[in-house]
């Protein structure tokens, strides 16, 4: 999956997966990871999310990855924030506040740039990703996060066969096999949401399941 497919998908405005309100799991769960108030939290594929806004509501800082330029500007100029844009590497660098978004390619990121990151909200980074990616995703951050950051990880799963990603469907199986060796993993909340989600319905899939986890990071990846 190419950076093109998701520029296109915002070009195009074909942005389903951005939710208009905070994600429920976020206020529900995020509280039981007991972090600092001050922690830095790192939010991959983070698009114009508002759960940035709810992170900086709790004293967190927050640092988003995006590679589409459109979702930052937008993100900002909704939220009636003026950014200090900077250079950093690879990444433009939009800033105001307690909120940094990062635009550019996240495998282009190293560890210097999340060094104070000790929390994780993955709501759409790792459902984005075709299989080949989601095992590169999930190896560039345990290279990426020190041992003891915590987390928060939102997952979808479903019947392959009947819909095409994404979002793709990422089974308890799959998580546990990505992350098992360097996190420890919590299942927190499942539900069925079919019945919220008309598309799904309307594609033929016949089971939807929403999972939250809270994630540890317990061991740094072997060289």
């Amino acid at each position: 999956m190419e950076p093109k497919f998701w520029q296109e998908r915002w070009a195009r405005n074909q942005i389903g997966f951005h939710l208009p309100e905070v994600n429920p799991y976020l206020p529900r769960h995020w509280p039981s990871l007991a972090l600092a108030e001050d922690a830095k939290v790192l939010v991959p594929l983070c698009g114009k999310s508002l759960d940035l806004m709810w992170l900086a509501s709790q004293g967190h800082s927050v640092l988003g990855v995006e590679l589409s330029e459109q979702a930052v500007v937008a993100f900002f100029d909704e939220q009636n924030l003026t950014p200090r844009i900077t250079r950093c590497g690879p990444f433009q660098v939009y800033q105001a506040d307690s909120i940094e978004l990062w635009c550019g390619d996240f495998f282009a990121l190293d560890a210097q740039a999340l060094a104070d990151c000790t929390a994780l909200y993955d709501r759409a980074a790792l459902i984005a990703l075709p299989p080949l990616m989601r095992a590169q995703y999930t190896e560039h951050l345990n290279n990426l996060l020190r041992p003891g950051c915590q987390g928060l990880l939102i997952t979808l799963d479903y019947d392959q066969t009947q819909k095409a990603g994404p979002p793709f469907a990422v089974s308890d199986e799959e998580v546990k096999l990505l992350l098992g060796a360097h996190w420890s993993l919590q299942v927190i909340d499942e539900q069925d949401i079919l019945g919220q989600s008309w598309k799904f319905v309307q594609d033929g899939v016949t089971r939807l399941d929403e999972r939250a986890y809270r994630l540890s990071k317990d061991r740094p990846i072997v060289a």
